[in-house]
């Protein structure tokens, strides 16, 4: 690979100031590379602040070996990024912004200060003023919207005359406050989002401009997402349910699912009933699985277990207790300590013969299947699948068809469950992305922050 013209690698452009944006830039700007960074929001990282509102949750402690199996059919390509860095390294560079990290009881790692802000706050700071020797201050350039790629007359924004023609050999072009700007950069690094969460930014507008340039796209679909689900009758939740239990959380369950391939998923959590169906932190687990079977099978349905901490036999016995002058619902709760919005789900779920069967009520408790017909909108999701294929990307994360642009972060095909995956592997790819724009520019990619 022919390294570029000093002469004319007067800077980067990275478009995007979310995480895998803000990495890539600091190993450029480590390496002594003059970065500019694009964004058409008023200030980086919002949604890396949104994340972190309630505890942002960095990374997982678990094994590599487990954490890399989280990624499901990418999970090689993304392991090869987070040889590069992974976890710890996570940890020591959140450290080293002083955002000390711990462990939490359910393994995943978080900064003692628990909030996003201060550790953005200083990272930012660092880009800026970076105090390391032979690191170039980071510019920043808000309220910058991509707008595709320019013309060779395009005017170019700190580029000296030519630049560009031994690089992208395209210019960028930019909405801004002050009108259409365009930019010359010897390499582009293209850290655009998904479609989750638009009104900070991850719109996919993009796709087309990547299509421009060969790129190989998956469809955007909604990752770590709720689902519509349907009750007894086929139809949606009943009006009394949807309005009584609609944020009530279904403690201590445990589901178990096997789609149409084969696939299988069974864990213990939790999980909130919503106004259409359910969310929450155990369904964003297996949503990958969830939607693409409502995608082949028009529906989805697994089997949840409303105590697992319970034998089925101890629930039958339970159940079959004579229980005298008490309701239901009232033997169920002394017996099981079921009530609330599980006893509930029974009622919406179940027919009443079901009900009054004791065998048959007992079976539902341990295995009831729940049925979910609709993933949410992308916009409503946590994170986004589909993308720019790996497949159309070199190891460095650079576009087979147009060299010196190289994308990152969750605009490429892959997902993974919330718990610190999404965010580990989103910096790694900034990281792999960075070191392949210093080895198409000729520089040492072994340069650390």
């Amino acid at each position: 690979m022919p390294a570029l013209d000093p002469a004319h690698s007067c800077f980067v452009a990275i478009v995007g100031a979310g995480p895998a944006g803000l990495m890539a830039a600091e190993v450029l700007s480590g390496a002594g590379v003059a970065v500019q960074v694009y964004d058409a929001m008023p200030s980086a990282g919002r949604k890396f602040l949104l994340a972190g509102r309630g505890g942002l949750n960095l990374t997982h402690s678990e094994p590599l070996a487990d954490f890399m199996d989280r990624y499901g059919e990418r999970a090689a390509a993304v392991a090869d990024w987070l040889h590069d860095f992974g976890p710890a390294a996570l940890r020591d560079w959140a450290d080293g912004l002083g955002g000390a990290t711990f462990v939490g009881t359910s393994g995943r790692v978080f900064p003692r200060e628990m909030k996003a802000a201060p550790l953005l706050r200083a990272w930012l700071q660092r880009l800026r003023r970076p105090q390391a020797p032979g690191a170039t201050p980071v510019r920043f350039h808000m309220r910058h919207r991509w707008a595709g790629w320019g013309r060779a007359d395009t005017t170019p924004d700190g580029a000296a005359p030519g630049a560009g023609a031994h690089g992208v050999g395209r210019r960028l072009v930019f909405e801004t406050p002050a009108g259409r700007l365009g930019v010359a950069p010897a390499a582009v690094l293209l850290a655009l989002g998904g479609a989750s969460w638009p009104r900070l930014g991850s719109d996919g507008a993009w796709l087309p401009w990547l299509q421009q340039m060969g790129a190989e796209l998956a469809p955007l679909a909604p990752a770590n997402c709720g689902f519509d689900a349907v009750g007894r009758a086929g139809a949606g939740w009943t009006p009394f349910f949807a309005e009584r239990f609609a944020g009530e959380p279904l403690k201590s369950v445990a589901v178990a699912f096997t789609d149409g391939r084969g696939r299988r998923f069974a864990r213990q959590g939790e999980f909130v009933v919503t106004a259409t169906g359910v969310e929450g932190s155990l369904i964003y687990a297996f949503s990958g699985l969830l939607r693409d079977e409502i995608a082949r099978a028009g529906q989805a349905s697994f089997m949840l277990d409303l105590l697992p901490g319970r034998t089925a036999a101890q629930v039958q016995a339970a159940v079959a207790h004579p229980r005298g002058s008490r309701s239901l619902s009232s033997h169920l709760k002394s017996r099981l300590g079921l009530g609330g919005v599980k006893m509930a789900l029974l009622h919406e779920l179940l027919a009443p013969e079901s009900l009054h069967d004791a065998a048959a009520l007992a079976r539902a408790i341990k295995a009831l299947p729940l049925t979910l017909v609709a993933a949410r909108p992308v916009a409503e999701a946590i994170s986004t699948a589909g993308g720019v294929r790996l497949e159309s990307l070199t190891d460095d994360l650079e576009l087979r068809g147009a060299p010196g642009v190289f994308c990152a972060g969750e605009m490429l095909d892959w997902e993974a469950p919330t718990g610190g995956y999404l965010l580990t592997a989103s910096l790694a790819s900034g990281v792999r992305a960075a070191r392949g724009v210093l080895r198409r520019l000729g520089t040492s990619p072994t340069a650390r922050r």
